[in-house]
């Protein structure tokens, strides 16, 4: 990296204790029917912490979106990475969680595609016991690019976010003046430039005291893995609220 990236690397440390606790989420395939010429059909898995059955609280909702290989019709494949990987090997979270499946040729940051899943978000938060002030979305590659697609066009939707390795239009890019964002980013990236995430965190950090920038060095397009293993993120995303 050069001085210019160096100086955008954040170094961001939390010692805590976040505990999720032990027990399973509950994993139910749902699907989401459009509603509109605007919109598509979404398959999706739905996850719930296990003592939501027998509580009444309403829980925080975190989306979380997928690369573009995990496309097509085969609900297993969302599994790979991410929170579906993680609760797949027994992790429990505090939130319930939608992991919905793009089709083999679409793209998450088409707008038939962001309608769709801020359509999605809004079901399931009427469907659910939802707290609508702690709503978050996350994605990787085409999922990150999908997260801040769908928050520049509803900037109310989420109370933060954690696009990974994705990017943004930017001409509209002040619509997130307010929306906490944490961005990650590996250094030789080969698929979706580093620049991307820099020209966000550049245009925000003067007005936007709520945007992180992480940049991992010698890391090429999969700086995911290391993401969703740290706790750190879960304790950063759950402490916002509208």
């Amino acid at each position: 990296m050069n001085g210019v990236q160096l100086s955008l690397v954040l170094s961001f440390i939390l010692i805590f204790d976040f505990t999720y606790g032990e027990g399973n989420m509950k994993e139910t395939s749902q699907s989401f029917k459009k509603s509109s010429q605007g919109e598509v059909d979404l398959n999706y898995l739905l996850y719930f912490p296990d003592e939501y059955e027998s509580s009444r609280k309403n829980y925080p909702l975190v989306l979380f979106l997928h690369g573009a290989g995990e496309r097509g019709d085969d609900l297993e494949k969302i599994k790979i990475h991410g929170i579906p990987k993680r609760i797949t090997e027994g992790e429990v979270f505090p939130f319930i969680c939608i992991a919905p499946q793009c089709p083999e040729k679409g793209y998450w940051d088409r707008p038939e595609y962001v309608s769709s899943l801020i359509a999605l978000v809004n079901e399931v938060e009427v469907q659910h016991r939802v707290d609508s002030n702690r709503i978050y979305g996350t994605g990787l590659s085409m999922g990150g690019l999908g997260t801040l697609a769908m928050a520049l066009k509803e900037p109310n939707l989420f109370s933060a976010v954690i696009p990974i390795c994705g990017g943004a239009d930017m001409e509209n890019i002040h619509r997130l003046d307010n929306l906490p964002i944490w961005l990650f980013h590996g250094d030789r990236d080969d698929v979706i430039p580093l620049d991307n995430s820099i020209l966000i965190y550049q245009a925000l950090r003067s007005r936007n005291q709520h945007i992180l920038l992480t940049v991992y060095g010698d890391v090429y397009h999969d700086s995911w893995s290391q993401t969703y293993e740290d706790e750190a993120i879960y304790e950063w995303l759950l402490k916002y609220k509208k």
